[in-house]
């Protein structure tokens, strides 16, 4: 045994590091083909080195995440970028190919411009217009530090997003599903236009499909759209987007997470079922020191984020109804039907149906459709009730 263990360890070591090497230079060799056949409409392409002049060797680093770090640069004209160094990727080099594929050939104001890229084996970076005013985040929660937007740049930030969003869905050659719409990837320049980022969930597909296949959820827990996990309410197209913009636009307009354990209320922990509550008795939603007019943009925005995050992806709108909805006057909306996020109130008809307490049919389904982050939400709200 000892002998068998003394002969048979190394070739195992051998055989596991042979079969890394050759996944990895399968991985650049389909990076490499992608960039070779699609020079026509790329970005520049920098060397390693380029990217190390451009950054100062790496010195003033802006953030990092799953995907790698990111750092400020200046190109030799002035130009300030912000430099994303990619991690070693475990998925064929797929998340570089989605980001340059897809900012590679959109120009458009409310998303942001990929400038170059670098790609030398493991060496991966993007080259984007530096943004002045970070990410959304950092500006629209209340309790976040930072720059604090009043009430009318906020819904024009919000209609640049929305833009931003429809472009991807109709303006382009082919359809640009985002998949990874949330306050982190919206991005401000030095004037506070927003710009759609962040594409290493993208995908592409023809325009005269409905609907896109997929091997996995992605996303990001609380904008996820339901569908993307529970395969039965449908399939998976751009209405995944418009959901996750709900979300966002929920957040926006009432400057604090849809899921706040800390809510002076207890009924106001999950804001979406809360503020619909309110809008649907006729009440108004309690603000503070705000004039009439910003009353009715944020009462706006909160009611078209209602129809956006639909449990059933037919009753949502498309991006461009939501711009027609954003841009009319508060008055001639419609409050949407309750947004459901759990089955625990429903019963079930005789032809498989489900029924809320005996209403309109709400959905075909038997399943309930929420995240781990709206899971935990009903439990919280199931506990409260029950007390």
């Amino acid at each position: 045994m000892v002998v068998k263990f003394i002969l048979g360890a190394p070739c195992v070591m051998i055989f596991l590091i042979c079969k890394w090497r050759k996944r990895h230079l399968a991985m650049d060799q389909n990076v490499e083909e992608f960039l070779q056949s699609n020079n026509n409409f790329l970005p520049i392409r920098y060397s390693y080195s380029d990217i190390k002049k451009i950054t100062g060797g790496l010195k003033d680093k802006l953030g990092e995440g799953g995907y790698g770090s990111v750092f400020k640069g200046r190109l030799r004209s002035g130009h300030e970028v912000a430099v994303k160094i990619m991690k070693k990727g475990k998925t064929n080099g797929q998340d570089f190919i989605s980001e340059v594929a897809t900012i590679g050939r959109i120009h458009h104001v409310n998303v942001v411009g990929l400038i170059g890229y670098c790609f030398e084996g493991s060496k991966q970076a993007l080259l984007y217009d530096f943004m002045h005013n970070g990410s959304l985040d950092k500006h629209i929660f209340s309790r976040a530090e930072g720059t604090t937007l009043d009430c009318k740049e906020v819904y024009k930030i919000a209609l640049g997003v929305a833009r931003g969003i429809e472009y991807l869905h109709r303006g382009c050659d082919i359809q640009i599903l985002h998949f990874d719409i949330k306050p982190h990837n919206i991005l401000l320049d030095r004037n506070f236009t927003p710009k759609v980022s962040d594409f290493g969930l993208a995908r592409l597909y023809p325009t005269g499909h409905n609907t896109v296949s997929l091997t996995a959820a992605r996303g990001t827990l609380g904008y996820m759209a339901p569908e993307l996990v529970y395969k039965n309410l449908g399939g998976i197209s751009y209405k995944a987007d418009v959901y996750s913009f709900g979300k966002l636009l929920m957040e926006m307009a009432s400057g604090r997470k849809n899921l706040d354990a800390y809510a002076e209320h207890s009924s106001q922990i999950y804001f979406p079922l809360w503020v619909h509550d309110q809008l649907n008795q006729g009440l108004d939603v309690p603000m503070e020191q705000v004039s009439e007019e910003d009353r009715r943009v944020v009462k706006k925005m909160i009611i078209v984020s209602l129809w956006c995050i639909q449990l059933n992806p037919r009753d949502r709108p498309s991006m461009r109804k939501v711009l027609e909805m954003l841009e009319r006057e508060v008055d001639d909306l419609e409050i949407s039907p309750k947004p459901l996020f759990y089955l625990s109130k429903m019963s079930t008809r005789d032809d498989g149906t489900w029924t809320d307490k005996g209403n309109d049919t709400i959905s075909t389904s038997s399943t309930s459709a929420i995240t781990h982050e709206d899971s935990h939400m009903v439990d919280i709200c199931t506990s409260i009730t029950q007390a």
